[in-house]
C-alpha cells in the first residue's frame, strides 16, 4: 500500500492488505481469426494485417496479429468463470461499504506478438490498494494486474487495470 499524508480512512482492512500479490487460478484465453477480425473492425482498424493472412505473413507475423487492446477471448466455464470468462477473485471487502465503481483506466504492456492460433493462460493479482479522500468522497483505489502467457509459457502481455470504489 502506498502511504499518504492523510490519516487512514479505514477502507483498507488487514484482510485486503494481505490479499496483495495473491495470484488467481489460471484461465484460458483463445486467440482466433474471427475474433481478431471482429475486434479490429469494431475499433476501426483498417490495416490488412488484421484481416488477410497473406498480408500478415508478408508483414512478418505467424498469422493475423491481435490488434492493440485485444488479448483473446476467455474460454467461458459457467462453474468457475466470471461474466467475462476470467476467474472469480473473491477479494476482501473494504472496511465500510462503497457502492459505486468507476473504471480508473487500463494499460497493456506487450512483450511479444500475439497471433491467431495462440492459446494464452492468464492469471490476475491485486497489485496495490490505496485510500484517498477526494471531491466525490472517500475512495478505495485498487490496481489489478493480469499476466498473459502463451502456449510456450512466455509472458506476452501484462494488463494493469485500476478500479475506483466510492
Amino acid at each position: 500500500m502506498t502511504e499518504s499524508a492523510t490519516p487512514s480512512l479505514g477502507l483498507v482492512t488487514d484482510e485486503l492488505r494481505a490479499a496483495i500479490g495473491k495470484e488467481s487460478e489460471p484461465w484460458t484465453v483463445e486467440v482466433d481469426k474471427t475474433s481478431i477480425r471482429m475486434f479490429a473492425r469494431a475499433v476501426g482498424h483498417t490495416d490488412p494485417v488484421y484481416y488477410d493472412e497473406e498480408a500478415a505473413k508478408a508483414a512478418g507475423y505467424r498469422s493475423l496479429p491481435a490488434p492493440p487492446g485485444y488479448l483473446g477471448t476467455p474460454v467461458y466455464n459457467p462453474k468457475t468463470s466470471d461474466a467475462f470468462g476470467g476467474r472469480r477473485m473473491n477479494l476482501p471487502q473494504p472496511g465500510r461499504p462503497l457502492h459505486r465503481v468507476l473504471n480508473g483506466g487500463t494499460e497493456i504492456e506487450y512483450f511479444d506478438d500475439i497471433c491467431a492460433g495462440d492459446v494464452l493462460t492468464a492469471t490476475s493479482y491485486l497489485a496495490d490498494v490505496q485510500e484517498r479522500r477526494g471531491s466525490i468522497g472517500d475512495m478505495l483505489i485498487m490496481t489489478m494486474k493480469t499476466v498473459y502467457r502463451n502456449q510456450e509459457g512466455k509472458v506476452v502481455a501484462i494488463m494493469t487495470g485500476t478500479t475506483i470504489r466510492y
